[in-house]
């Protein structure tokens, strides 16, 4: 054995010379501190926990472990326990912190008492080292078990449940700053334990079931907790993979909105809060279509102006709290991601040096094929994304779950509605403008019925010509507009108008300049005109 590591050993056992192979005592501790160090429930409490066991050590002759309100746990450096002893010990003074148990009343003993029933009765109902187990009686609580004690007396019932024997395992000294919340560190734990058990009940094991990241809780909390986005992050894969998220240049988040895919790099080191905020805006970027609403904007300025409108909703709605460098301008509150677009692609220079959670000139929608989302699998995801935000928003409302901006909530209720037709549109707005031509009789051409009375003349029902009957329409043909669309659309003008008995349209292209074609008739609209530009 190297120097070193003998003198370390021998730190830790009295100054003894013993190897750690020999040393039963230091093999039991160890193994049940890896027992309380790896459970689920306790994790988080030891993570946060300084174990202390050598000599000098303020540890009661005859005792385990006691916990210090400073956030240490002091153990006897040569008691030859088991390590299921160990680890129950260690559960237990875990427990005191977990609990709030380091607060001072009158009767410290007996206050000490009381902590020590809760946490050995807590250990007892979840079976954990299940062989050291207490039979208590019913308890009803510390702070009532408490006044029982000091208004009848100790009961012996209660007595001797701690980690010191007779003595108080619970040490007051000066609590250190910049303490941990104990109370949420458990909390987080319990949650965990919880999901899992769920997870193992139902025979069914999540993409997230073994993983215990930051992202993977906040993908759990919405699932649980938040109805507006529970249905659609249970439908998302969470993607933590330091190799992929490398090879897809991500730094911190993206996502991929045809493979319902949300990609999060470990390497990022996002908080609870931050990993709460990074899921909602990948969440709301796929909910909300971002991508297919792009259309002929600049990708990257278009993802920008979205990245301002989410970040600036999720921190209306205080979910989580941003990552440095997130997009947020408090001068775009209340505009859609439309309208910051136009301010952002004013003023290129400056915003194409913005940063997404993606990173520098790298949009966090991942491209995809747009022609996927027209019919099999791809309109079915769009329809997965209605819905779910849909019944999400019905759900968030009636069950008062938190305030929504008003601009999210307009988006949400305009995605149960499909966009109509441009042609539906172009027939409505031509049956608003122009109304059927009054009929008049004339006696310039013949009825019908003249056949029936050869001797009287009989006037026809005719529409009265109107020459005011026009209207002018302009085109974009900067070739961002497709041939066979603008075909399309020159044809549906044309037929549309002789239909409504419209005497001539006039038709303006626009390019790099404008062309105007003049009044035409409607015939030569779809036929014989030229178009120009291009």
């Amino acid at each position: 054995m190297k120097k070193k590591n003998r003198n370390k050993y021998k730190k830790n056992n009295g100054g003894k010379s013993l190897s750690p192979c020999r040393d039963v005592a230091w093999k039991n501790w160890d193994a049940g501190y890896e027992w309380v160090r790896f459970h689920r429930v306790f994790r988080y409490l030891a993570a946060h926990v300084s174990f202390i066991r050598r000599d000098g050590t303020p540890v009661p002759k005859g005792a385990l472990a006691v916990a210090a309100r400073s956030g240490r746990i002091y153990c006897h450096p040569h008691a030859r326990v088991s390590a299921g002893e160990w680890a129950r010990a260690l559960a237990h003074c875990l427990l005191h912190f977990a609990f709030g148990h380091f607060v001072p009343h009158d009767d410290p003993a007996a206050w000490n008492i009381a902590c020590d029933c809760a946490a050995e009765k807590f250990l007892s109902d979840m079976k954990f080292a299940d062989s050291f187990a207490v039979d208590l009686p019913k308890l009803p609580g510390e702070e009532k078990l408490y006044s029982l004690l000091t208004e009848q007396g100790l009961d012996e019932r209660y007595i001797g449940h701690g980690t010191a024997g007779d003595r108080p395992d619970m040490l007051f000294d000066e609590e250190e700053k910049g303490a941990p919340d104990w109370p949420a560190l458990f909390a987080a734990g319990l949650q965990e334990a919880v999901l899992y058990a769920l997870d193992s009940a139902a025979y069914y094991t999540s993409p997230d079931a073994d993983s215990n990241s930051p992202a993977a809780r906040a993908r759990a909390w919405f699932v649980s907790s938040y109805p507006l986005l529970g249905a659609l992050a249970a439908g998302f894969r969470l993607v933590e993979d330091e190799e992929t998220c490398r090879s897809l240049n991500i730094q911190i988040a993206a996502v991929s909105c045809s493979l319902q895919e949300i990609y999060v790099n470990p390497c990022a080191w996002l908080d609870e809060k931050e990993s709460l905020f990074v899921v909602a805006h990948e969440l709301l970027h796929a909910a909300l279509r971002h991508d297919a609403r792009q259309e002929w904007r600049d990708d990257w300025l278009w993802n920008v102006a979205c990245d301002f409108v989410v970040n600036g909703w999720l921190t209306e709605m205080e979910i989580g709290e941003a990552p440095d460098g997130a997009l947020l301008d408090k001068e775009f509150a209340g505009l859609s991601a439309e309208e910051v677009y136009d301010r952002v692609a004013a003023d290129q220079r400056y915003y194409r040096s913005m940063v997404t959670l993606r990173g520098a000139a790298l949009g966090d929608i991942l491209p995809g094929d747009p022609d996927w989302w027209e019919h099999g699998a791809g309109a079915e995801t769009d329809e997965f994304y209605r819905r779910a935000l849909g019944q999400g928003l019905a759900w968030h409302e009636e069950q008062g779950r938190g305030h929504l901006p008003e601009g999210l909530v307009e988006e949400i209720r305009a995605l149960g509605y499909p966009p109509i037709p441009w042609d539906v549109e172009l027939a409505r707005w031509f049956d608003d403008m122009f109304e059927p031509l009054e009929k008049t009789r004339s006696y310039a051409r013949a009825s019908r019925r003249q056949s029936a009375t050869p001797d009287i003349p009989r006037p026809a029902w005719i529409a009265r010509p109107d020459d005011r009957r026009t209207f002018g329409v302009v085109l974009d043909t900067s070739g961002s507009m497709d041939r066979a669309l603008l075909a399309a659309a020159l044809g549906a003008i044309a037929s549309y108008s002789m239909a409504r008995d419209v005497t001539a349209a006039r038709v303006v292209f626009c390019d790099a300049a404008a062309y105007d074609q003049g009044y035409m008739p409607p015939e030569e609209i779809a036929g014989t005109v030229k178009v120009r530009g291009r």
